[in-house]
């Protein structure tokens, strides 16, 4: 009778940043399969999300990868809910509307690989700075990319797991770089998300490196923020044909410029300054191609005549992908959107 060793991860209650937690349950003969993983139980108590003298939590597993490290290994992302069943105020999955997966995100992750004796990120001197941001960015180079071994390896294990990593690069700061991962389904994205992040802080334990999701941990420095831009679309985005509806999506978003930064994470104000390919955290534009807007146009979408995708930059590094989908869906569907205009009896016959 074979053993299997099924890790299931969840995310705590500490604000401002939640952090991954996990433990392992041995399950017998285990069919790998997500509907076999048992409802399990945690304190608690020990991690900001309930009393101690009522600490049971409960862990609702939702998604599960193998584990590609681990003999007879899986991974088994999991929902927090309350004791009574219901959804935890921290569980930010559960907000999201989505059941019919119309929405498809694209999150670009960005971090830094930090040392942890010098309190820098890997490539700084011990004294002063390196040279100015410039040299680093898809960098090649033992000058100028550093941790590459790490970062290749959790590439592997990422796609030994099955999830949809679509690329890798380093980025425009020492040691920052950046992976990408595209799923159907706003939960299924964010599962993926957390999931490649866990593998990533378990692999920092065997190299000593931690990862430092914060957006801005080098200040108020001439140094690029980390975001994870938001990449999102629905099947009105993806087969309109419509500038004008485009438009029309982009423009619900400026109503509710508070309700997206309360989601995007934590210090935003720090990385959202209009500078660094940004847009000030107070204010909402949107254009193609504009790496320095609140939401850019691709320019893919355009050649495509207005079929495709939007890109929300506001989200940082440290943002929960699961709230930030869910708001994104939220004000995606609030949009009113008109009909086309079609000018021509041909034109009404092609879309039909």
């Amino acid at each position: 009778m074979a053993s299997s060793k099924l890790e299931y991860i969840w995310l705590d209650g500490y604000k401002p940043i939640q952090s991954l937690r996990s433990k392992t349950k041995i399950e017998k003969d285990f069919s790998g399969k997500l509907e076999d993983c048992p409802v399990w139980s945690f304190d608690g108590s020990s991690t900001e999300q309930a009393p101690g003298g009522s600490s049971d939590c409960l862990l609702k597993p939702v998604y599960i990868v193998p584990d590609p490290q681990r003999k007879n290994g899986f991974l088994v992302m999991c929902e927090v809910l309350s004791s009574d069943g219901s959804a935890h105020p921290s569980n930010g999955r559960a907000l999201i509307e989505d059941d019919d997966n119309d929405f498809w995100f694209g999150f670009e992750q960005e971090y830094f690989l930090w040392n942890t004796e010098t309190d820098k990120p890997i490539g700084f001197p011990e004294g002063g700075y390196p040279r100015p941001q410039g040299p680093y960015y898809c960098s090649v180079g033992a000058k100028n990319a550093f941790g590459r071994d790490m970062v290749e390896e959790h590439l592997d294990v990422c796609l030994e797991a099955g999830l949809n990593v679509e690329g890798i690069n380093a980025e425009v700061a020492t040691g920052q770089w950046e992976f990408q991962i595209f799923a159907k389904g706003a939960k299924e994205a964010g599962d993926q998300i957390w999931i490649a992040r866990y593998l990533l802080e378990r692999i920092g334990e065997k190299y000593g490196i931690s990862i430092n999701w914060e957006c801005k941990p080098l200040g108020a420095l001439d140094w690029n923020g980390s975001g994870m831009h938001a990449n999102f679309s629905n099947h009105t985005l993806r087969t309109c044909g419509s500038r004008e509806t485009f438009e029309q999506i982009c423009e619900a978003f400026r109503p509710v410029i508070k309700e997206h930064i309360a989601v995007y994470g934590a210090d935003n104000h720090l990385r959202l300054t209009g500078k660094h390919e940004t847009a000030s955290i107070d204010e909402f534009k949107y254009g193609v191609s504009d790496r320095g807007a609140s939401i850019r146009i691709p320019i893919g979408a355009v050649e495509k005549g207005w079929k495709g995708w939007l890109e929300d930059r506001r989200p940082n590094s440290a943002a929960d992908p699961y709230k930030v989908a869910a708001r994104i869906v939220k004000t995606v569907k609030s949009a009113v959107v008109a009909e086309p205009k079609v000018a021509t009896k041909e034109a009404a016959a092609a879309l039909a």
